[in-house]
């Protein structure tokens, strides 16, 4: 079978060239739209949920959302392990799924079975899915400093969940934007319950008095003079003022009493679990990107930076948005050095070929099978989703250097018969004799050389056993190996350099 590809090959040079220049188009395309990272995305294929239940115990929270949650989760197709979680007013349900399982297939199921779980929560409660990233989504993390002091905590989280924060989840593949630090400006309401009593006015009532009040209300449209006006109540609350005057009630006179006459209302911090100190300097309000699942994360890292760069100008004076994490540095450093390390490894195996074989265009035809190689590889890897990474691209560097043995030993093999064939003519071949000795001289080890280069693919295999952490870690170094060397055995016994006076060159050989 070797022998007659080799043979269909020769037979149809012109067919092999140009597939070789659409394998260099398609290899090129690729190559620029491969997602690129540092690491491989280690993480396991889950789901999260969340469900606030405000003013809660956890014990409240674990018997009446976490546990039903949980339970209803374990009857997810695919799903290994579901751990659930309680907090005071949050609860969070994992359910991580089996190795290969689709990201958007999970979360639909998740959230089919959420919504069949949700009859057994208390009336309100709204469970909700977290975002569509993995543990390695965190690509990009900033801070808000004010070195003038004109704007304090509660302005600065007031910017990143207003402005900031709505304008940086427009960058395609961004998950999410998470706050982290300032405070959260509330309307607070302190009921002085001894003048509830002496009203006899109950808690409950006092809390639907606001709700009722802070909403607006639709009438019914007059028309005047072929004029259509629509009447409608404006109720929002807007201010402190707002809240004071809202009626909660009425003495026996029949006297209005206001919510200012019960409580005092100011604005003031929600409750917080955590806080953010940018280089021991103090407190800072931060931001966290997220990045969707599977997308490239160079990429979206420098719309960040672009977009960051862009909100800065809309910054209030004095507000400056420094970056703290920033991936992309990891992914540029970690891919240069792999590109300096691939090219280094290309000029050392050029000059190698050259001076063993003696003759500068021969070696060309080894040195070609690199770069073929390697687009050939990144064609897979993009069908099958490889990100290129420190692993995956370290799986190209280890077997660049057996890629050139097949190419090697096939000219080497190639040129002896050329010799052999002048000398016992006597004189230069003409160009079918010449095509005649280099399909001897394949035919002779081609098929020797495609096995032993499939066998070193499979050397490989056993990276393919490993699971999990570790399986993910290694296989992308094992699948671009394997691609490559599968790539170098069938570019050795297809791809050939149509040399026309291969006798002349030959006399053109160096000397030794």
């Amino acid at each position: 079978m070797i022998e007659k590809i080799i043979e269909w090959s020769i037979n149809n040079r012109f067919i092999v060239i140009l597939s070789t220049i659409f394998i260099i188009l398609g290899g090129y395309v690729a190559l620029s739209t491969t997602p690129l990272d540092a690491i491989p995305d280690l993480s396991d294929v889950q789901v999260i949920i969340l469900t606030e239940y405000p003013g809660q115990a956890p014990q409240v929270v674990e018997d009446q959302i976490t546990y039903p949650l949980t339970t209803a989760m374990l009857s997810v197709p695919f799903a290994k392990v579901v751990r659930g979680y309680s907090f005071f007013g949050f609860s969070f349900v994992y359910i991580i799924f089996d190795d290969g399982t689709d990201m958007y297939w999970a979360r639909s199921r998740v959230l089919e079975y959420a919504n069949s779980a949700g009859k057994d929560l208390p009336n309100g409660v709204q469970p909700v899915l977290g975002p569509d990233a993995t543990g390695v989504g965190w690509i990009y993390q900033y801070v808000l400093i004010d070195k003038t002091g004109k704007h304090d905590l509660s302005e600065l989280r007031s910017l990143q969940d207003w402005v900031l924060r709505y304008r940086l989840e427009t960058v395609k593949n961004v998950s999410e934007v998470a706050a982290v630090g300032g405070f959260v400006k509330q309307y607070q309401v302190e009921v002085d319950p001894n003048i509830l009593l002496g009203y006899n006015i109950p808690l409950s009532k006092v809390k639907h008095a606001i709700m009722r009040s802070n909403n607006d209300v639709g009438g019914r449209l007059v028309e005047m003079a072929e004029t259509e006006f629509l009447v409608r109540g404006l109720g929002y609350i807007k201010s402190v003022d707002d809240l004071n005057q809202v009626p909660v009630g009425a003495d026996k006179n029949g006297t209005p009493i206001r919510l200012q006459d019960v409580a005092h209302v100011h604005l003031g911090p929600e409750l917080r679990r955590g806080a953010v100190d940018f280089n021991g300097q103090g407190e800072a309000v931060g931001g966290i990107v997220v990045m969707r699942f599977g997308e490239n994360a160079l990429t979206t890292i420098k719309a960040i930076r672009a977009k960051i760069a862009e909100l800065q100008e809309i910054m209030p004076e004095g507000v400056e948005i420094v970056p703290v994490y920033d991936r992309g540095a990891l992914i540029e450093r970690a891919v240069d050095n792999l590109k300096e390390k691939l090219l280094e490894e290309f000029i050392v195996i050029a000059l190698v070929c050259m001076v063993f074989l003696m003759h500068i265009r021969s070696a060309f035809v080894a040195i070609i099978t690199l770069p073929m190689g390697m687009l050939m590889a990144f064609i897979l890897m993009q069908w099958q989703g490889l990100s290129a990474n420190i692993m995956s691209l370290g799986g190209i560097a280890i077997t660049l250097g057996d890629m050139v043995d097949g190419a090697i030993v096939l000219i080497e093999n190639a040129h002896k018969h050329l010799e052999h064939g002048e000398q016992k003519k006597g004189a230069e071949l003409t160009i079918p004799e010449r095509w005649s000795a280099i399909k001897d001289a394949s035919n002779e080890v081609a098929p020797a050389l495609f096995f032993s280069l499939l066998i070193i693919t499979s050397s490989y295999l056993v990276i393919f056993t490993l699971q999990e952490q570790s399986g993910r870690l290694f296989k992308p170094l094992a699948f671009t190996a394997t691609y490559i060397m599968a790539a170098a055995a069938i570019l050795a016994v297809t791809l050939r350099s149509e040399e026309r006076r291969v006798g002349k060159e030959l006399r053109s050989r160096w000397s030794p």
